[in-house]
């Protein structure tokens, strides 16, 4: 297993802000790596690192001398009245048919290819710059946040090409569907220090909460140790025959130590307004016309959305998810048709034209304060201004200094402290980390009123939606109450192109190449006995492992022994030692049998 990237002893700051504090990592090749961290953590910045645009204050980045990164461009990268093809040519130097080829990958074709680059939406401006990127031919790719604003069939063929990529990628992203899908390794940057966790991002996020359990259990009982060993030292030191065990004892005391929990990576909890459930239709169309003066962008559009519904808003970029929205919220005129609301819905609406109008002169807390209630105590602002990363002097700050980010993250705040019975929601989720993303999707769940929203984020969708509705080809069809139905039928879709698009060449393999695999199986049979029997004792000890592990985890949450529980911690330890170890080997013994 060649090492592509290794960091070591990394030192960086930003202002008063530790990003990185004596950070190692190691990437390998041929490995995909979930790359999370709360927003601000520093994510952004390493992968500056990494590419050569910032330095370490202290440390390195070693780097292999084959090592040949991709990295996707956030920028634009093309030049006025250039086709994609014309883009991919000039950027790769590769010949028409080449870009062609792996511009079909992404179905990049017909119009999407031949005609204005800059005329795509950034959707499909994305996937050209996906497939310039696989023309070059990295061992490594650097992805970050991917997934923003791509619709979910761009975001599915991204998805099937990393699953094809034989070499390595480090992907940022909060997205925990698509990381589930992509990768096998996660890598963490909280409080200055990279954690690499061998597993996906669930299994890496239960890990995570069984730590600070465990963390938070050591930490109560040393100091109970702690007490108790005082008690003795104060008791005993001034009388003559039990002060040299009181010193014994003082010594101990020295040596127990607190482990680092920094309360401030505590999960975000966030709370939707409190409203009374209602029942019957929140919203009605009728032979509804969207869009604008100069085009239409869905005609027909009759849809009826129920009190109490979370109705998901979903389709292809630039099909009119965000025009139907504004249209249903009145801040678009409608064509045609009619849009009828029902008694007493008090509409908050979170959306771009929304966030980038709030008063400019005013502070982040002078603003909560503005879209509260009378009844919202000063806390509860401040706990859900911190849910959203405002924390301390950062709710003084005007907003005219904040960033689009933060006004989007501000602007969501004020709404969760209303008393909306309606939250028109057009992608929440785009600039909040793994941790407040599953918060709100949460909030959401408990919330009685309706929602009524669009995402780019499957797993927040198959979280929240009760029911889907599509916006495709100038219609809306009502999926009804099933995310994943219409998940299968776009993944239908998708893998039916692909078969029809690869079936000429899965379907006959040259007599050449046959003959070559049949002599490497060969070849290589005696070793391929060894590293599948190597691969059986690895799984019977990582059982072993992980059994022991929950045991000992499930004797430190409940022992009420001082001492015995600093020795089932000792074990602890060593058990989790082992097992990361044994995990380790597991995977670089699965992957050669795969290759």
């Amino acid at each position: 297993m060649t090492v592509l990237l290794q960091i070591r002893d990394a030192q960086k700051r930003f202002g008063d802000q530790v990003l990185l504090d004596d950070a190692e990592a190691t990437i390998t090749d041929n490995v995909k790596v979930g790359f999370v961290g709360r927003n601000g953590a520093g994510k952004s910045t390493l992968l500056k690192i990494l590419l050569g645009d910032e330095e370490l204050e202290k440390g390195e980045v070693v780097r292999h001398p084959d090592l040949r990164i991709g990295y996707l461009r956030q920028h634009d990268p093309f030049e006025p009245a250039e086709s994609a093809l014309d883009f991919l040519m000039r950027d790769s130097g590769q010949p028409d048919w080449r870009c062609g080829e792996v511009a079909g990958r992404f179905e990049i074709k017909g119009d999407y290819l031949n005609g204005p680059v800059k005329a795509l939406s950034g959707g499909w401006q994305t996937r050209v710059k996906l497939a310039a990127l696989l023309l070059h031919d990295p061992n490594l790719l650097l992805l970050d946040e991917p997934t923003n604003f791509l619709d979910l069939r761009t975001q599915i063929l991204l998805q099937h090409f990393l699953k094809t990529f034989r070499k390595a990628a480090l992907i940022v992203s909060h997205d925990r569907g698509f990381l589930r899908e992509t990768c096998d390794y996660t890598l963490d940057l909280s409080r200055g220090k990279l954690t690499s966790f061998t597993g996906k991002i669930d299994e890496f996020l239960t890990y995570q909460k069984e730590r600070l359990e465990h963390d938070l259990k050591v930490n109560e009982t040393t100091l109970q140790k702690q007490k108790q060993l005082q008690r003795f030292i104060d008791k005993n030191r001034a009388n003559a025959s039990t002060a040299s065990q009181a010193r014994s004892k003082a010594k101990q005391l020295e040596k127990l130590t607190l482990l680092d929990i920094d309360s401030n990576e505590a999960t975000a909890h966030i709370r939707a307004p409190i409203v009374k459930p209602r029942q019957g239709p929140a919203v009605r169309s009728f032979d509804l016309q969207i869009g604008y003066p100069d085009h239409s962008v869905a005609t027909e559009v009759n849809v009826e959305i129920e009190h109490g519904e979370r109705a998901a808003i979903v389709g292809d970029n630039g099909q009119g998810k965000t025009t139907l929205l504004r249209t249903l919220v009145d801040s678009l005129k409608p064509i045609d048709g009619e849009i009828k609301w029902g008694h007493g819905c008090e509409i908050g609406v979170y959306a771009q034209h929304v966030y980038t109008t709030i008063p400019e002169d005013q502070t982040v807390l002078d603003y909560l304060e503005y879209k509260s209630l009378p009844s919202t105590t000063h806390q509860d602002r401040m706990a859900i201004a911190g849910a959203l990363l405002f924390r301390e002097a950062h709710v003084k700050k005007k907003i005219k200094v904040l960033s689009g980010g933060e006004r989007a993250r501000l602007c969501l705040a004020g709404l969760l402290l209303g008393d909306y019975n309606i939250l028109v929601l057009d992608e929440p989720g785009n600039h909040l980390d793994v941790e407040t993303v599953e918060a709100l999707a949460q909030a959401l769940l408990d919330y009685k009123g309706t929602v009524i929203f669009t995402s780019h984020d499957r797993y927040f969708m198959k979280r929240v939606a009760t029911s889907v509705i599509e916006v495709r080809d100038g219609r809306v069809k009502n999926y009804g109450r099933d995310y994943d139905a219409y998940l299968y039928a776009v993944k239908n879709e998708i893998e039916e192109g692909e078969r029809q698009r690869s079936g000429s060449n899965s379907a006959s393999q040259s007599s050449d190449d046959k003959g070559t695999k049949k002599q490497k199986t060969r070849l290589d049979k005696r070793e391929e006995r060894a590293l599948r029997k190597e691969l059986m004792n690895l799984e019977r000890t990582v059982k072993k492992l992980s059994k022991e592990k929950d045991e000992l985890n499930g004797l430190l949450m409940t022992t009420t022994d001082v001492d015995e529980a600093l020795k089932l911690h000792g074990k602890f330890e060593r058990v989790t030692a082992e097992l990361d170890s044994s995990e380790s080997r597991w995977l670089e013994v699965h992957e050669e049998l795969e290759a």
